[in-house]
C-alpha cells in the first residue's frame, strides 16, 4: 500500500519543487546561471541584421558568418526557436527628418539629393546571408530601427512562448546589438551577448557598448566554447575560440 501511495502522481495545489540550481523565492524560480535559461523553454536566439548588404561592409564578415553559422547549428541541436531581424530604409520620400540625419551620417553626405537609396525592402542586399539561410520553422522580422523589439512583433511573440530571455549575435555590436539588450532589459526580458558571434564595424565602440552592458548588469554574457559545453550536443570543433 505504502508503493502505491509513493508512486502516486502529486495533486493539484501541491507546492511546487524548487529547480535544482535556481532560487526560489516569492514564487518565482529566478534564473542567475546561464543554464537556468539556455532551454528550448526559456530562450531563443535572436540572429541581428546578418544581411548581404550588412555583412559585406565589414572585413571579418566572413568570420562572422561562420561564427553565427557554428551557433545557429548548436542552438538547432537543443531545439532552441531562431528569429532572423533583417533592417531595410524607407524609400526617401518616406524617410523623415531623423531617418534623412540618420543616412546622412552614415553614407558621410552633406544634401538629402546625394543620398543613395540602400537597403531597399525586397532588394538583394536586405537578404539574410546565403550561408545562414533561415529554416521554414523559423521567424523573420523586419525593422526600420536599431532594436529588434521597436516598431517589430518580437516581444509578444516571446511573452506568447513563455520566452523570457534571448541569445543574441550578428552585426553589428554597437549600432544594433548594445540598442536591442539596452531595450530587453527595460522589457523584463533577460538578453545574452554572444561576443564571440558578434560583428562590429568599429572596436573601440563595441568595446565601450560591451562596458556599458556589463556595468549595468542586466546582460548575461557568453562564447561559443561556453555554448558548446552548456547544450546538449554541442562540441564548438573550436570555432570562435
Amino acid at each position: 500500500m505504502a508503493g502505491c501511495l509513493a508512486a502516486s502522481p502529486p495533486r493539484a495545489g501541491l507546492r511546487r519543487a524548487k529547480q535544482p540550481g535556481m532560487e526560489r523565492a516569492l514564487g518565482l524560480d529566478i534564473p542567475e546561471k546561464l543554464e537556468d535559461l539556455c532551454t528550448p523553454a526559456r530562450t531563443c536566439l535572436l540572429v541581428y541584421d546578418m544581411q548581404v548588404g550588412i555583412v559585406s561592409q565589414l572585413a571579418d564578415g566572413p568570420v562572422i558568418v561562420d561564427r553565427v553559422g557554428e551557433l545557429l547549428r548548436l542552438a538547432r541541436g537543443a531545439g532552441i526557436r531562431v528569429v532572423y531581424t533583417r533592417h531595410y530604409a524607407m524609400p526617401l520620400r518616406w524617410a523623415g527628418t531623423f531617418q534623412l540625419r540618420m543616412a546622412k551620417a552614415w553614407q558621410r553626405v552633406e544634401r538629402v539629393s546625394d543620398l543613395r537609396a540602400v537597403l531597399q525592402l525586397g532588394s538583394p542586399a536586405v537578404q539574410i546571408h546565403p550561408d545562414l539561410a533561415p529554416h521554414p520553422d523559423d521567424a523573420v522580422i523586419d525593422k526600420v530601427a536599431m532594436s529588434a523589439f521597436e516598431g517589430t512583433p518580437l516581444e509578444m511573440l516571446m511573452r506568447d512562448l513563455g520566452l523570457s530571455s534571448f541569445l543574441v549575435a550578428g552585426i553589428a555590436l554597437e549600432v544594433g546589438i548594445e540598442p536591442t539588450a539596452r531595450h530587453a532589459a527595460d522589457l523584463g526580458l533577460i538578453p545574452i551577448v554572444v561576443e564571440d558571434a558578434c560583428g562590429f564595424g568599429h572596436r573601440e565602440a563595441a568595446e565601450r557598448s560591451l562596458a556599458t552592458l556589463r556595468f549595468a548588469g542586466d546582460t548575461m554574457f557568453t562564447t561559443l566554447a561556453g555554448l558548446g559545453e552548456l547544450l546538449p550536443g554541442g562540441s564548438t570543433g573550436g570555432a570562435g575560440r
